[in-house]
């Protein structure tokens, strides 16, 4: 849409020249086509960098905005954002596309579903009631148990498996709330990325990106009853037990192995060759490759084990 039409639906002035903008974006990602938006002070190297054609600002943070950029000021820009985010979902099934390609030697159950614009690589196996979305992209040699879900544009590498009823690009929790508690969905407009050698437990989920994609990487192994938020990233041959919950726009560095039951908060990063004991809790990044931690507050192993020791002692 126009951006005129955007600042209409925004509510906010508009004086600048009026540009087409085919969708949003980080202000890292962003193109000359793109929206982005800015609900934090901290992320000024980001807005003074951005190439967006317009950014979606409050207005004390103007002045860092470079004069590329067309600034869209309003008092809420993360409420803003979520009510534009509308405008750019995709439909949910697109019937204009054409039919699903299935390649050389794949078999797809007669029961299983393969939306339009789908392409599945060559021997390839679909069993029962599994959902394919529009314009999903499938590698070769993977394999999809019954009743797996995989939501539009995501993509799958080869060699993957995806057990029974596990959910591949639902919608990551998103909204955001004005000062009367009522909540206003973030549509979801990125996607899932399992890259080659991914192997996926049953009931997990791995929640599409905002924007972008949430990616995981070549050769990790994500058990049974896991969930996955917006935008994570896990690192190659990452492992997590059942039951590990990651909040959005967690990065794994590779080799990450999370026991049954951890967890981390969100826009947090947790160093290569990390081992987080079973229910320990990550509430900072990790910086320092090759530890093992335990607990909640987070604390190394070792020092969690001495501890407990002593809490013993206490009770005895």
């Amino acid at each position: 849409m126009k951006l005129s039409q955007i600042a209409t639906i925004l509510q906010t002035e508009f004086n600048a020249n009026d540009v087409e903008i085919s969708g949003m974006n980080t202000l890292k990602d962003a193109n000359a086509n793109e929206v982005s938006f800015v609900a934090n002070a901290k992320y000024i190297k980001d807005i003074k960098d951005t190439n967006a054609a317009a950014v979606i600002i409050s207005a004390d943070l103007v002045k860092h905005l470079p004069k590329t950029s067309v600034a869209l000021v309003v008092p809420h820009s993360y409420i803003a954002m979520a009510q534009l985010s509308k405008y750019f979902a995709p439909v949910i099934e697109d019937e204009t596309l054409a039919a699903a390609i299935v390649g050389e030697g794949t078999k797809v159950s007669p029961k299983a579903e393969l939306a339009k614009g789908a392409v599945i690589g060559k021997n390839c196996t679909i069993l029962a009631h599994v959902y394919i979305g529009t314009n999903v992209r499938i590698g070769d040699n993977t394999v999809i148990y019954p009743n797996a879900t995989v939501y539009r544009d995501c993509v799958i590498g080869n060699d993957c498996m995806i057990h029974a009823n596990s959910v591949i690009g639902s919608d990551g929790f998103g909204f955001a709330t004005n000062n009367r508690g009522e909540h206003t969905k973030i549509y979801q407009n990125g996607n899932v990325v399992l890259e080659d050698d991914v192997e996926i437990g049953s009931n997990t989920s791995i929640d599409r990106a905002v924007f972008g994609s949430t990616r995981v990487k070549k050769g990790s192994r994500i058990d049974n009853l896991v969930q996955v938020g917006h935008n994570c990233e896990i690192g190659e041959y990452s492992v997590m037990a059942a039951q590990v919950g990651l909040a959005g726009s967690t990065t794994l560095g590779r080799n990450v192995v999370m026991g049954g039951q951890s967890a981390s908060a969100g826009h947090l990063s947790v160093a290569p060759f990390t081992t987080i004991a079973g229910k320990g809790g990550i509430s900072n990044d990790i910086k320092e490759s090759g530890k093992t931690f335990a607990g909640f507050p987070l604390m190394e192993h070792r020092a969690w084990l001495k501890l407990q020791v002593k809490i013993a002692r206490l009770l005895k």
